[in-house]
């Protein structure tokens, strides 16, 4: 059963009463194609849960019970994310909530070898908490051609649910490429966002033709682009926003990525509440389609800077 105390159950009504209709609406979901399950557009990324204070633990425990609240679903962590996967582990046992997550983390093999996944794999179970994952990911490809087939082992021993690759690096664009074309894949995750639009010229297009879920990293931009955030910094958002219901500069930038047809789910980083429900709120109500896609790719290109 979920558990969540009196003072995190006020802030919640508090949050939800203050976005107003659209947040009784809700959340739009994809199908992973593999299976038809629906994943909620909108998830969770903790390379940054490593918390250094009782407070910082506090809020990320608050982050996390409110996305499952809020009708999300999806987490995604990894081994080298420092120490993510054992704060989640034990949040999420806290909280009582894993039977509603989505839970996605990954795996490396860096000498090559088979036993280096699986005494990875296991650990992850160990600092998870968890007897099965729902996505297992070779991070980076690296060691994706000894991991592959231990991870379809651990699927058939249903231990796992599904299995991808990820990267968030344009110099592994070509060989993604190469393994997405010759792999049976349930998921790939890429970085993309509308200041970094790369993997929509094959990535997402292939990924499409091939029946694999995606997950975006860096929706906010990072290591190529920058932080959206600093090119818009002082601005007001431009007329044309309220047509998709756009109130922040989060839920812009989210909502041309989610609305990527290829696109399953994105999973921006999110240590506060109140970025939580910002980001939720953009996967609810309208979606741009093609022709405001191509404005907003046009307004972000005739910005200074």
């Amino acid at each position: 059963m979920l558990k969540i105390d009196r003072r995190l159950a006020m802030q919640l009504g508090l949050a939800f009463a203050a976005c107003g209709a659209s947040a009784a609406s809700p959340l739009i979901r994809k199908a992973i194609p593999k299976s038809g399950e629906r994943l909620p557009v909108v998830g969770l990324g903790t390379n940054n849960y490593s918390p250094k204070t009782p407070e910082e633990r506090a809020a990320r425990r608050e982050v996390i019970a409110a996305l499952t609240a809020g009708g999300a679903s999806v987490i995604d962590t990894a081994p080298s994310y420092r120490e993510s996967e054992q704060t989640l582990g034990e949040l999420i046992g806290e909280i009582g909530n894993r039977r509603q997550i989505f839970l996605a983390t990954k795996v490396t093999a860096r000498g090559g070898t088979r036993e280096e996944g699986i005494a990875m794999l296991d650990n992850s179970f160990r600092m998870l908490r968890t007897e099965t994952l729902d996505l297992v990911q070779v991070h980076n490809l690296v060691g994706t051609a000894v991991l592959l087939p231990l991870l379809r082992e651990q699927v058939a021993a249903k231990k796992i649910r599904y299995v991808g690759i990820t990267t968030s690096q344009d110099a592994q664009y070509a060989e993604m490429t190469s393994i997405m074309k010759n792999e049976a894949l349930d998921f790939i995750q890429i970085d993309y966002s509308l200041g970094n639009r790369g993997a929509g010229d094959e990535l997402l297009p292939l990924a499409a033709d091939r029946g694999m879920a995606v997950l975006i990293n860096l929706p906010f931009g990072g290591r190529r682009d920058g932080n959206l955030f600093s090119r818009v910094r002082g601005q007001e958002l431009p007329g044309w926003a309220n047509e998709i219901g756009v109130k922040s500069w989060g839920q812009l930038f989210l909502k041309y990525v989610i609305s990527h047809p290829a696109v399953t789910c994105a999973i921006p980083g999110m240590t506060r509440l109140a970025n939580l429900e910002d980001n939720l709120a953009a996967a609810r109500g309208m979606l741009p389609d093609a022709a405001m896609r191509r404005r907003m790719e046009s307004w972000w290109d005739s910005l200074p800077g």
